[in-house]
């Protein structure tokens, strides 16, 4: 029987946010469910998710961000990673994605609207990721 390679995930925090807690609950929640997880830790460019994306082979990409800048480092992402060969490359976001008290739909909806499949917001259970993922990555039911 061949052994089916685990799905791999770059994570990481985006921009200037030095918010690590949220980052390693998140590790952790998706090491136990089975990811390949490539941490990428704190303070990470669009770049080096990118280019570490591209060194692992990743099925997916998941943004983290807390200190509320998240929609401007996020601009631009799917364009670079598509520029960078990684086209159609599930794109993740969650936390406190913006600044200020404003409706989720709201945001989800300008988050889709530069590319990425799905928008968390702060607070999220992990376990509502991952199934996104599973979903995203056509895992019906079997082991990441």
């Amino acid at each position: 029987m061949e052994q089916r390679k685990k799905k791999v995930l770059v994570i990481g925090v985006i921009g200037a946010d030095v918010h690590a807690v949220g980052n390693k609950i998140l590790y952790h929640a998706f090491t136990e469910a089975g990811f390949d997880v490539v941490n990428l830790g704190v303070m990470v460019s669009q770049e080096e998710y990118i280019a570490a994306a591209i060194e692992s082979d990743a099925d997916a990409i998941v943004v983290s961000s807390l200190y509320g800048q998240g929609e401007l480092d996020c601009r631009g992402m799917r364009e670079k990673c598509d520029e960078a060969g990684l086209k159609g490359i599930p794109l993740l976001v969650g936390g406190n994605i913006v600044i200020g008290k404003q409706k989720f739909e709201d945001v989800e909806k300008r988050f889709k609207a530069m590319g990425f499949d799905r928008a968390f917001p702060p607070g999220t259970d992990p376990q509502v990721t991952i199934d996104a993922l599973r979903e995203i990555l056509h895992m019906d039911g079997e082991e990441a």
